[in-house]
């Protein structure tokens, strides 16, 4: 008895195994009914969604970092020939964040020290919120791209144990054909995830870099305006 019982939980095995092998993920998604369906549809959105931000944000800061030695040379020699005029012409011109707070330090010019970095630096956060302009929104997609594949497997499995209670049938093949077909959703989730966390990490560690070449610039205007005073 317990040797046709093993024998029998065995072909069920291989007989779900064969038509996992028969489908496609296509026919998976659509096999595990309305709300695994309506999942994975909720989590291609945010995939979408999460790579248009991860490539508008990864090609606006990569802009942001672009340094033009001539730019850093011909504010120099406009700031040492007192021309305010041309070395805020030429941060207009270039339109990076670093130009726009080095403009905002040429135009306190004559204010105290403390002032105009104070100013400068004002000028730099405000820069550094526009980069990470929509960045929250793909980490929130990282956290809940996850939940959502969890759901929707929760769900599918309350309907399976749903479905068992009511034909009282708890064959390994009823539960492992239903339960595949549901945790596709978990897959699903925890890719997108990925996806948004790692688009949300590469802007970041971009966004640093901007920040140290910031912080440089600062030091180093601050440098070319009162080492000659010494």
């Amino acid at each position: 008895m317990i040797l046709l019982q093993v024998t029998d939980t065995a072909s069920a095995v291989v007989q779900a195994t064969h038509s996992v092998d028969k489908q496609s993920v296509f026919d998976l998604i659509l096999s595990s009914g309305a709300t695994g369906v309506t999942i994975v549809f909720i989590l291609l959105s945010l995939s979408i969604v999460s790579i248009s931000i991860f490539i508008e944000r990864f090609l606006s800061v990569g802009k942001a970092m672009s340094y033009d030695v001539g730019f850093v040379n011909g504010l120099k020699s406009s700031l040492t020939a007192g021309n305010v005029a041309e070395a805020r012409r030429l941060c207009q011109t270039v339109n990076t964040p670093i130009s726009r707070m080095l403009d905002k330090g040429i135009s306190r010019l004559g204010s105290e020290p403390a002032l105009i970095e104070g100013a400068m630096e004002a000028t730099g956060k405000l820069e550094i919120t526009r980069l990470e302009k929509n960045l929250g929104y793909l980490s929130l997609i990282a956290k809940l791209a996850p939940m959502f594949g969890f759901v929707g497997t929760i769900m599918g499995v309350i309907k399976i144990f749903y479905d068992i209670a009511m034909t009282d049938n708890l064959s390994i093949g009823v539960i492992s054909g239903g339960l595949y077909q549901k945790m596709i959703t978990s897959a699903a989730g925890l890719m997108v995830g990925i996806i948004a966390f790692l688009g949300y990490y590469l802007v970041n560690m971009r966004i640093e870099k901007v920040v140290e070449r910031m912080e440089q610039a600062t030091l180093d205007f601050m440098d070319l305006l009162f080492e000659p005073a010494k």
